[in-house]
């Protein structure tokens, strides 16, 4: 190889070295700043290929995109003083490139801790000013809206990052708290239970004597109809007889007599002592009842 070609290949790779370290590229999702000696030269740098001199300026890129912090949950204090355990989140995106580069030397985890640690502030002094009931439900919205701005301002003035939302996903009472809520709501509902058990009791109490006394009454009428028609029926039959027995007399007392034997000698080992010309034996001497 000629000297000649070896200077040309030196060239070229001297060419390529301060291409790569002079040309840089920061595309539409990054943000960036050019650094000279560590200052800050150039906070706002267009999407775009670039280039910078080697050795002396250094370009950091940021993402540009909107960045999520998931706060780890807290325990706040309401107005009562009740504790609560609160879990929230964030959506920020740097806005000033150069205050996010010196608060936080560009790092994302660093401005995510920070901005969490002020997200928990604002909770805190939001939730201490509200009752419970407002926290969960109430003003929960409100509570949002007003960290959001309040928040807001104090991201990008610090930290060079616009807060997008804050939100709350979830709100729990402390593990001893909780269990002795639920001792509470247990009992409540053991004594409504026990209330709507009682009042059932009463109910079917009052039912069944209600029909106890139906039942009676019934039984009464039923006895009383039954007795009725009973008296009518042997009123009837006892006229029936009479208006029998009148038309032969002498029938009646022959059948009554013949009842009155068998009754009388029903048993074989039965005995009666009787005079022999008693009346009692009248139909057993003459069939026609003669004395």
């Amino acid at each position: 190889m000629s000297g000649r070609n070896v200077i040309l290949i030196l060239i070229a790779v001297l060419v390529m070295f301060l291409a790569s370290n002079s040309l840089y590229v920061i595309k539409e999702t990054e943000r960036g700043v050019l650094l000279k000696f560590g200052e800050v030269v150039n906070e706002d740098i267009k999407p775009g290929l670039h280039a910078k001199i080697p050795f002396v300026n250094n370009v950091r890129k940021f993402d540009g995109r909107v960045l999520t912090v998931d706060s780890q949950p807290e325990r706040f204090f309401t107005q009562e003083k009740k504790a609560l355990i609160v879990d929230s989140y964030a959506k920020f995106r740097v806005a000033d490139t150069k205050k996010f580069y010196t608060a936080t030397n560009g790092e994302e985890s660093r401005a995510m801790g920070l901005l969490a640690q002020r997200i928990n502030d604002g909770l805190r002094n939001q939730v201490a000013v509200r009752t419970i009931q407002e926290v969960v439900s109430g003003e929960r919205d409100q509570l949002m809206i007003d960290l959001a701005e309040l928040l807001n301002d104090v991201a990008l003035s610090e930290l060079g990052v616009e807060l997008v939302d804050v939100r709350v996903k979830q709100i729990d009472l402390p593990p001893d708290v909780s269990e002795s809520v639920y001792r509470r709501m247990n009992a409540e509902r053991e004594k409504e239970a026990r209330e709507h058990r009682s009042q059932g009791q009463e109910l079917a109490e009052g039912i069944r004597a209600a029909a106890d006394r139906e039942v009676t009454v019934l039984k009464a009428n039923a006895y009383r109809d039954a007795e009725l028609l009973r008296g009518e029926g042997d009123a009837e039959a006892t006229r029936i007889y009479a208006d029998a027995f009148t038309q032969d007399p002498e029938f009646y007392s022959f059948t009554r007599s013949l009842r009155a034997y068998q009754d009388a000698f029903h048993g074989s080992g039965d005995v009666m002592l009787v005079r022999p010309d008693s009346e009692f034996f009248r139909y057993l001497k003459d069939p026609k009842g003669g004395n």
